[in-house]
């Protein structure tokens, strides 16, 4: 029997969250900022949004991107990915587009969330037969998407319990390298949790890397501004203190057992972005207020931490 699971409303606040930047998503692919040919499966809908948001979640996109490159340059397909507080993001099938499609992807969020994900997936030819095994199959477990090489988990991060079981059930393997993937999701939990969560992943994956996209600099004007927003929507960051600098984020790192971190403020990103690349998108839309983006860009955070030497040389200029 199914565990009835009730969230509070400031958990439903959080889960809300995901369908705002899958609609951000399909607004700046639509506009060409750069491709996905099935995030319009998951936001029926996209209301143009600011020239800065848009370059914002391009950066963050493009840096992401970026380092599951170099990931998949030095351990090739015969890894795994897990993505944490997954949401409606489409990595895997534009992974299975190309060469890097990887052995063994794991998505955890909210069972709300991977319901209708799940929910999505079937209904859609387009993303059910890429995850489909040899004989055609995809199963339903406990509410729960199993293929071969892709299982969708209904998961309460801040159970560290629970995490270690959905992963097993997923096939998470010590000996597999391992990329984790959290874009702002450890924010939302309590700081006990997310150190337990984050314990747990450096001892139970000896060579990985975790991308961490988070906010960060939150002590200024501009910070106070976007934590009043996100309480007035009933969203705390329980995890803000670790989201005062990117130093905050290397150093809890290092302090949960992970062996190399690095922290980019996203202006520093976006700045470290290709020439032709940043010329490209900059020509979509005029941006009347350059300041608005460098103030945005400066109030979120790429960190990247690694196990194992394999790993040791990621690098934003790499």
């Amino acid at each position: 029997m199914n565990k009835i699971m009730s969230w509070s409303a400031e958990d439903e606040a959080i889960i809300a969250t995901n369908t705002d930047a899958t609609e951000c998503k399909r607004c700046a692919v639509e506009l060409g900022y750069w491709k996905d040919d099935y995030i319009a499966h998951f936001a029926k809908r996209a209301d143009r949004k600011a020239p800065e948001i848009n370059r914002g979640y391009y950066a963050r996109v493009k840096a992401m991107e970026m380092f599951i490159h170099q990931f998949l340059e030095r351990c090739g397909t015969k890894c795994q990915i897990i993505n944490l507080g997954c949401g409606f993001d489409t990595l895997y099938w534009r992974l299975k587009d190309t060469t890097q499609a990887v052995g063994n992807f794991i998505e955890l969020d909210f069972p709300s969330v991977t319901a209708k994900k799940s929910h999505i997936i079937k209904r859609n030819k387009q993303l059910l037969e890429k995850i489909c095994n040899e004989d055609g199959e995809v199963m339903i477990r406990s509410g729960d998407l199993h293929s071969d090489g892709y299982h969708l988990l209904g998961c309460d991060l801040r159970c560290l319990n629970e995490v270690r079981r959905k992963l097993e059930a997923g096939g998470a393997t010590r000996e597999a390298p391992a990329l984790l993937l959290a874009e702002c999701v450890l924010v939302y939990l309590r700081p006990d949790a997310a150190r337990a969560l984050l314990e747990h992943l450096a001892q139970a994956f000896p060579r990985c890397v975790l991308l961490l996209y988070e906010q960060c600099n939150l002590a200024d004007k501009f910070g106070e501004v976007m934590l009043r927003n996100l309480s007035a929507r009933g969203c705390e960051l329980a995890g803000e203190r670790h989201c005062r600098s990117p130093a905050a984020q290397e150093q809890r790192l290092r302090e949960a057992g992970f062996d190399n971190v690095r922290s980019w403020d996203m202006d520093t990103v976006w700045r470290a972005l290709p020439d032709e690349d940043r010329a490209r998108v900059e020509a979509l839309e005029m941006l009347d207020e350059r300041e608005l983006l460098y103030q945005l860009n400066s109030h979120y955070a790429l960190t990247v931490a690694t196990r194992g030497d394999l790993f040791a040389d990621l690098d934003l200029n790499a």
